[in-house]
């Protein structure tokens, strides 16, 4: 309330406090900012030499370039698009388009983000994780429930007691998908982190023995939460690639080749699976409004 003495008399009580509480809360949402969702075109278009329109309902993003050219082998048809900073291709037969978006947290919430403007209905990370848990083997399948925010992104869209959780229907038919081909996956918590070549940080490693983490990554938490602030449905099905709490479990570079060689197409194949049946087989996906 102003002072008796104070010129400026106290701006009105809202008639609809939460409705107030509620923009507030989105006014920075790319989906409630029609000059952001302006500009977060013209970036998706910039970096990935597609024009939202140009992109498919269905998106598979990547941080490979491997995962690219081998989508493009499987559809036949793909159209490459070459942008500023990734890039993407995309399958009319298909109906499906992928993203190589390159690797970390900050990178993957601008992805997610600026995706919105082309309003997919499904959205899938193929992503490759390091095996925490000591029943994991490299070339093993992990569907996460959630993923754990370590990494510093996600906190400019959701406050910090939110869950990184995936878009569930996604989750559900990939797992279909995976158990129709007689393949099992595993289920869990995955901890994404920005510190790379924290292997040799004996107190970080000791977190993630008291966390019971599944796994560990640089992208599915920021993925997962900024997906859910900007409407965008999202899931992920990750690939163990190396085993670092074990001994010699690090990846080197012939370890990476080895995974490359021996698992990634399969990991690709039932990615493209999912994304171009899911319209089909899959559930109806419901988008909520807050």
């Amino acid at each position: 309330m102003a002072r008796p003495d104070d010129p400026s008399p106290s701006p009105p009580a809202s008639a609809d406090p939460l409705a107030d509480a509620r923009a507030r809360a989105t006014a920075g949402h790319i989906y409630s900012n029609p000059e952001k969702w302006r500009i977060g075109r013209e970036i998706l278009a910039r970096y990935t030499g597609t024009e939202p329109e140009g992109f498919a309902k269905r998106v598979i993003l990547t941080n490979f370039r491997h995962y690219l050219e081998r989508f493009e082998a499987i559809a036949g048809d793909a159209r490459r698009s070459e942008g500023s900073a990734m890039t993407a291709s995309h399958s009319e037969r298909l109906g499906v388009s992928i993203i190589d978006f390159s690797i970390g947290s900050p990178v993957a919430a601008l992805i997610i983000e600026v995706l919105a403007t082309a309003e997919p209905e499904a959205t899938l990370f193929l992503g490759i994780c390091g095996g925490l848990h000591r029943s994991l083997e490299v070339g093993d399948f992990i569907l996460p429930t959630a993923a754990i925010r370590d990494e510093g992104a996600s906190r400019h869209f959701m406050p910090p007691q939110v869950p990184a959780l995936p878009t569930f229907k996604i989750q559900k038919f990939v797992s279909q998908i995976v158990v129709e081909r007689g393949l099992d996956y595993r289920t869990g918590v995955v901890h994404t982190t920005d510190y790379r070549f924290w292997e040799f940080d004996e107190r970080f490693k000791a977190q993630l023995y008291e966390e019971r983490a599944l796994a560990i990554d640089m992208e599915t938490a920021t993925l997962f939460s900024v997906g859910f602030a900007s409407k965008v449905p999202v899931g992920a099905l990750l690939l163990v690639s190396d085993l670092p709490l074990r001994e010699g479990g690090v990846k080197t570079r012939e370890s990476a080749r080895a995974v490359f060689r021996q698992f990634t197409d399969l990991h690709l194949e039932i990615g493209v699976a999912a994304m171009s049946e899911i319209a089909e087989r899959g559930e109806h996906i419901r988008h909520y409004r807050w």
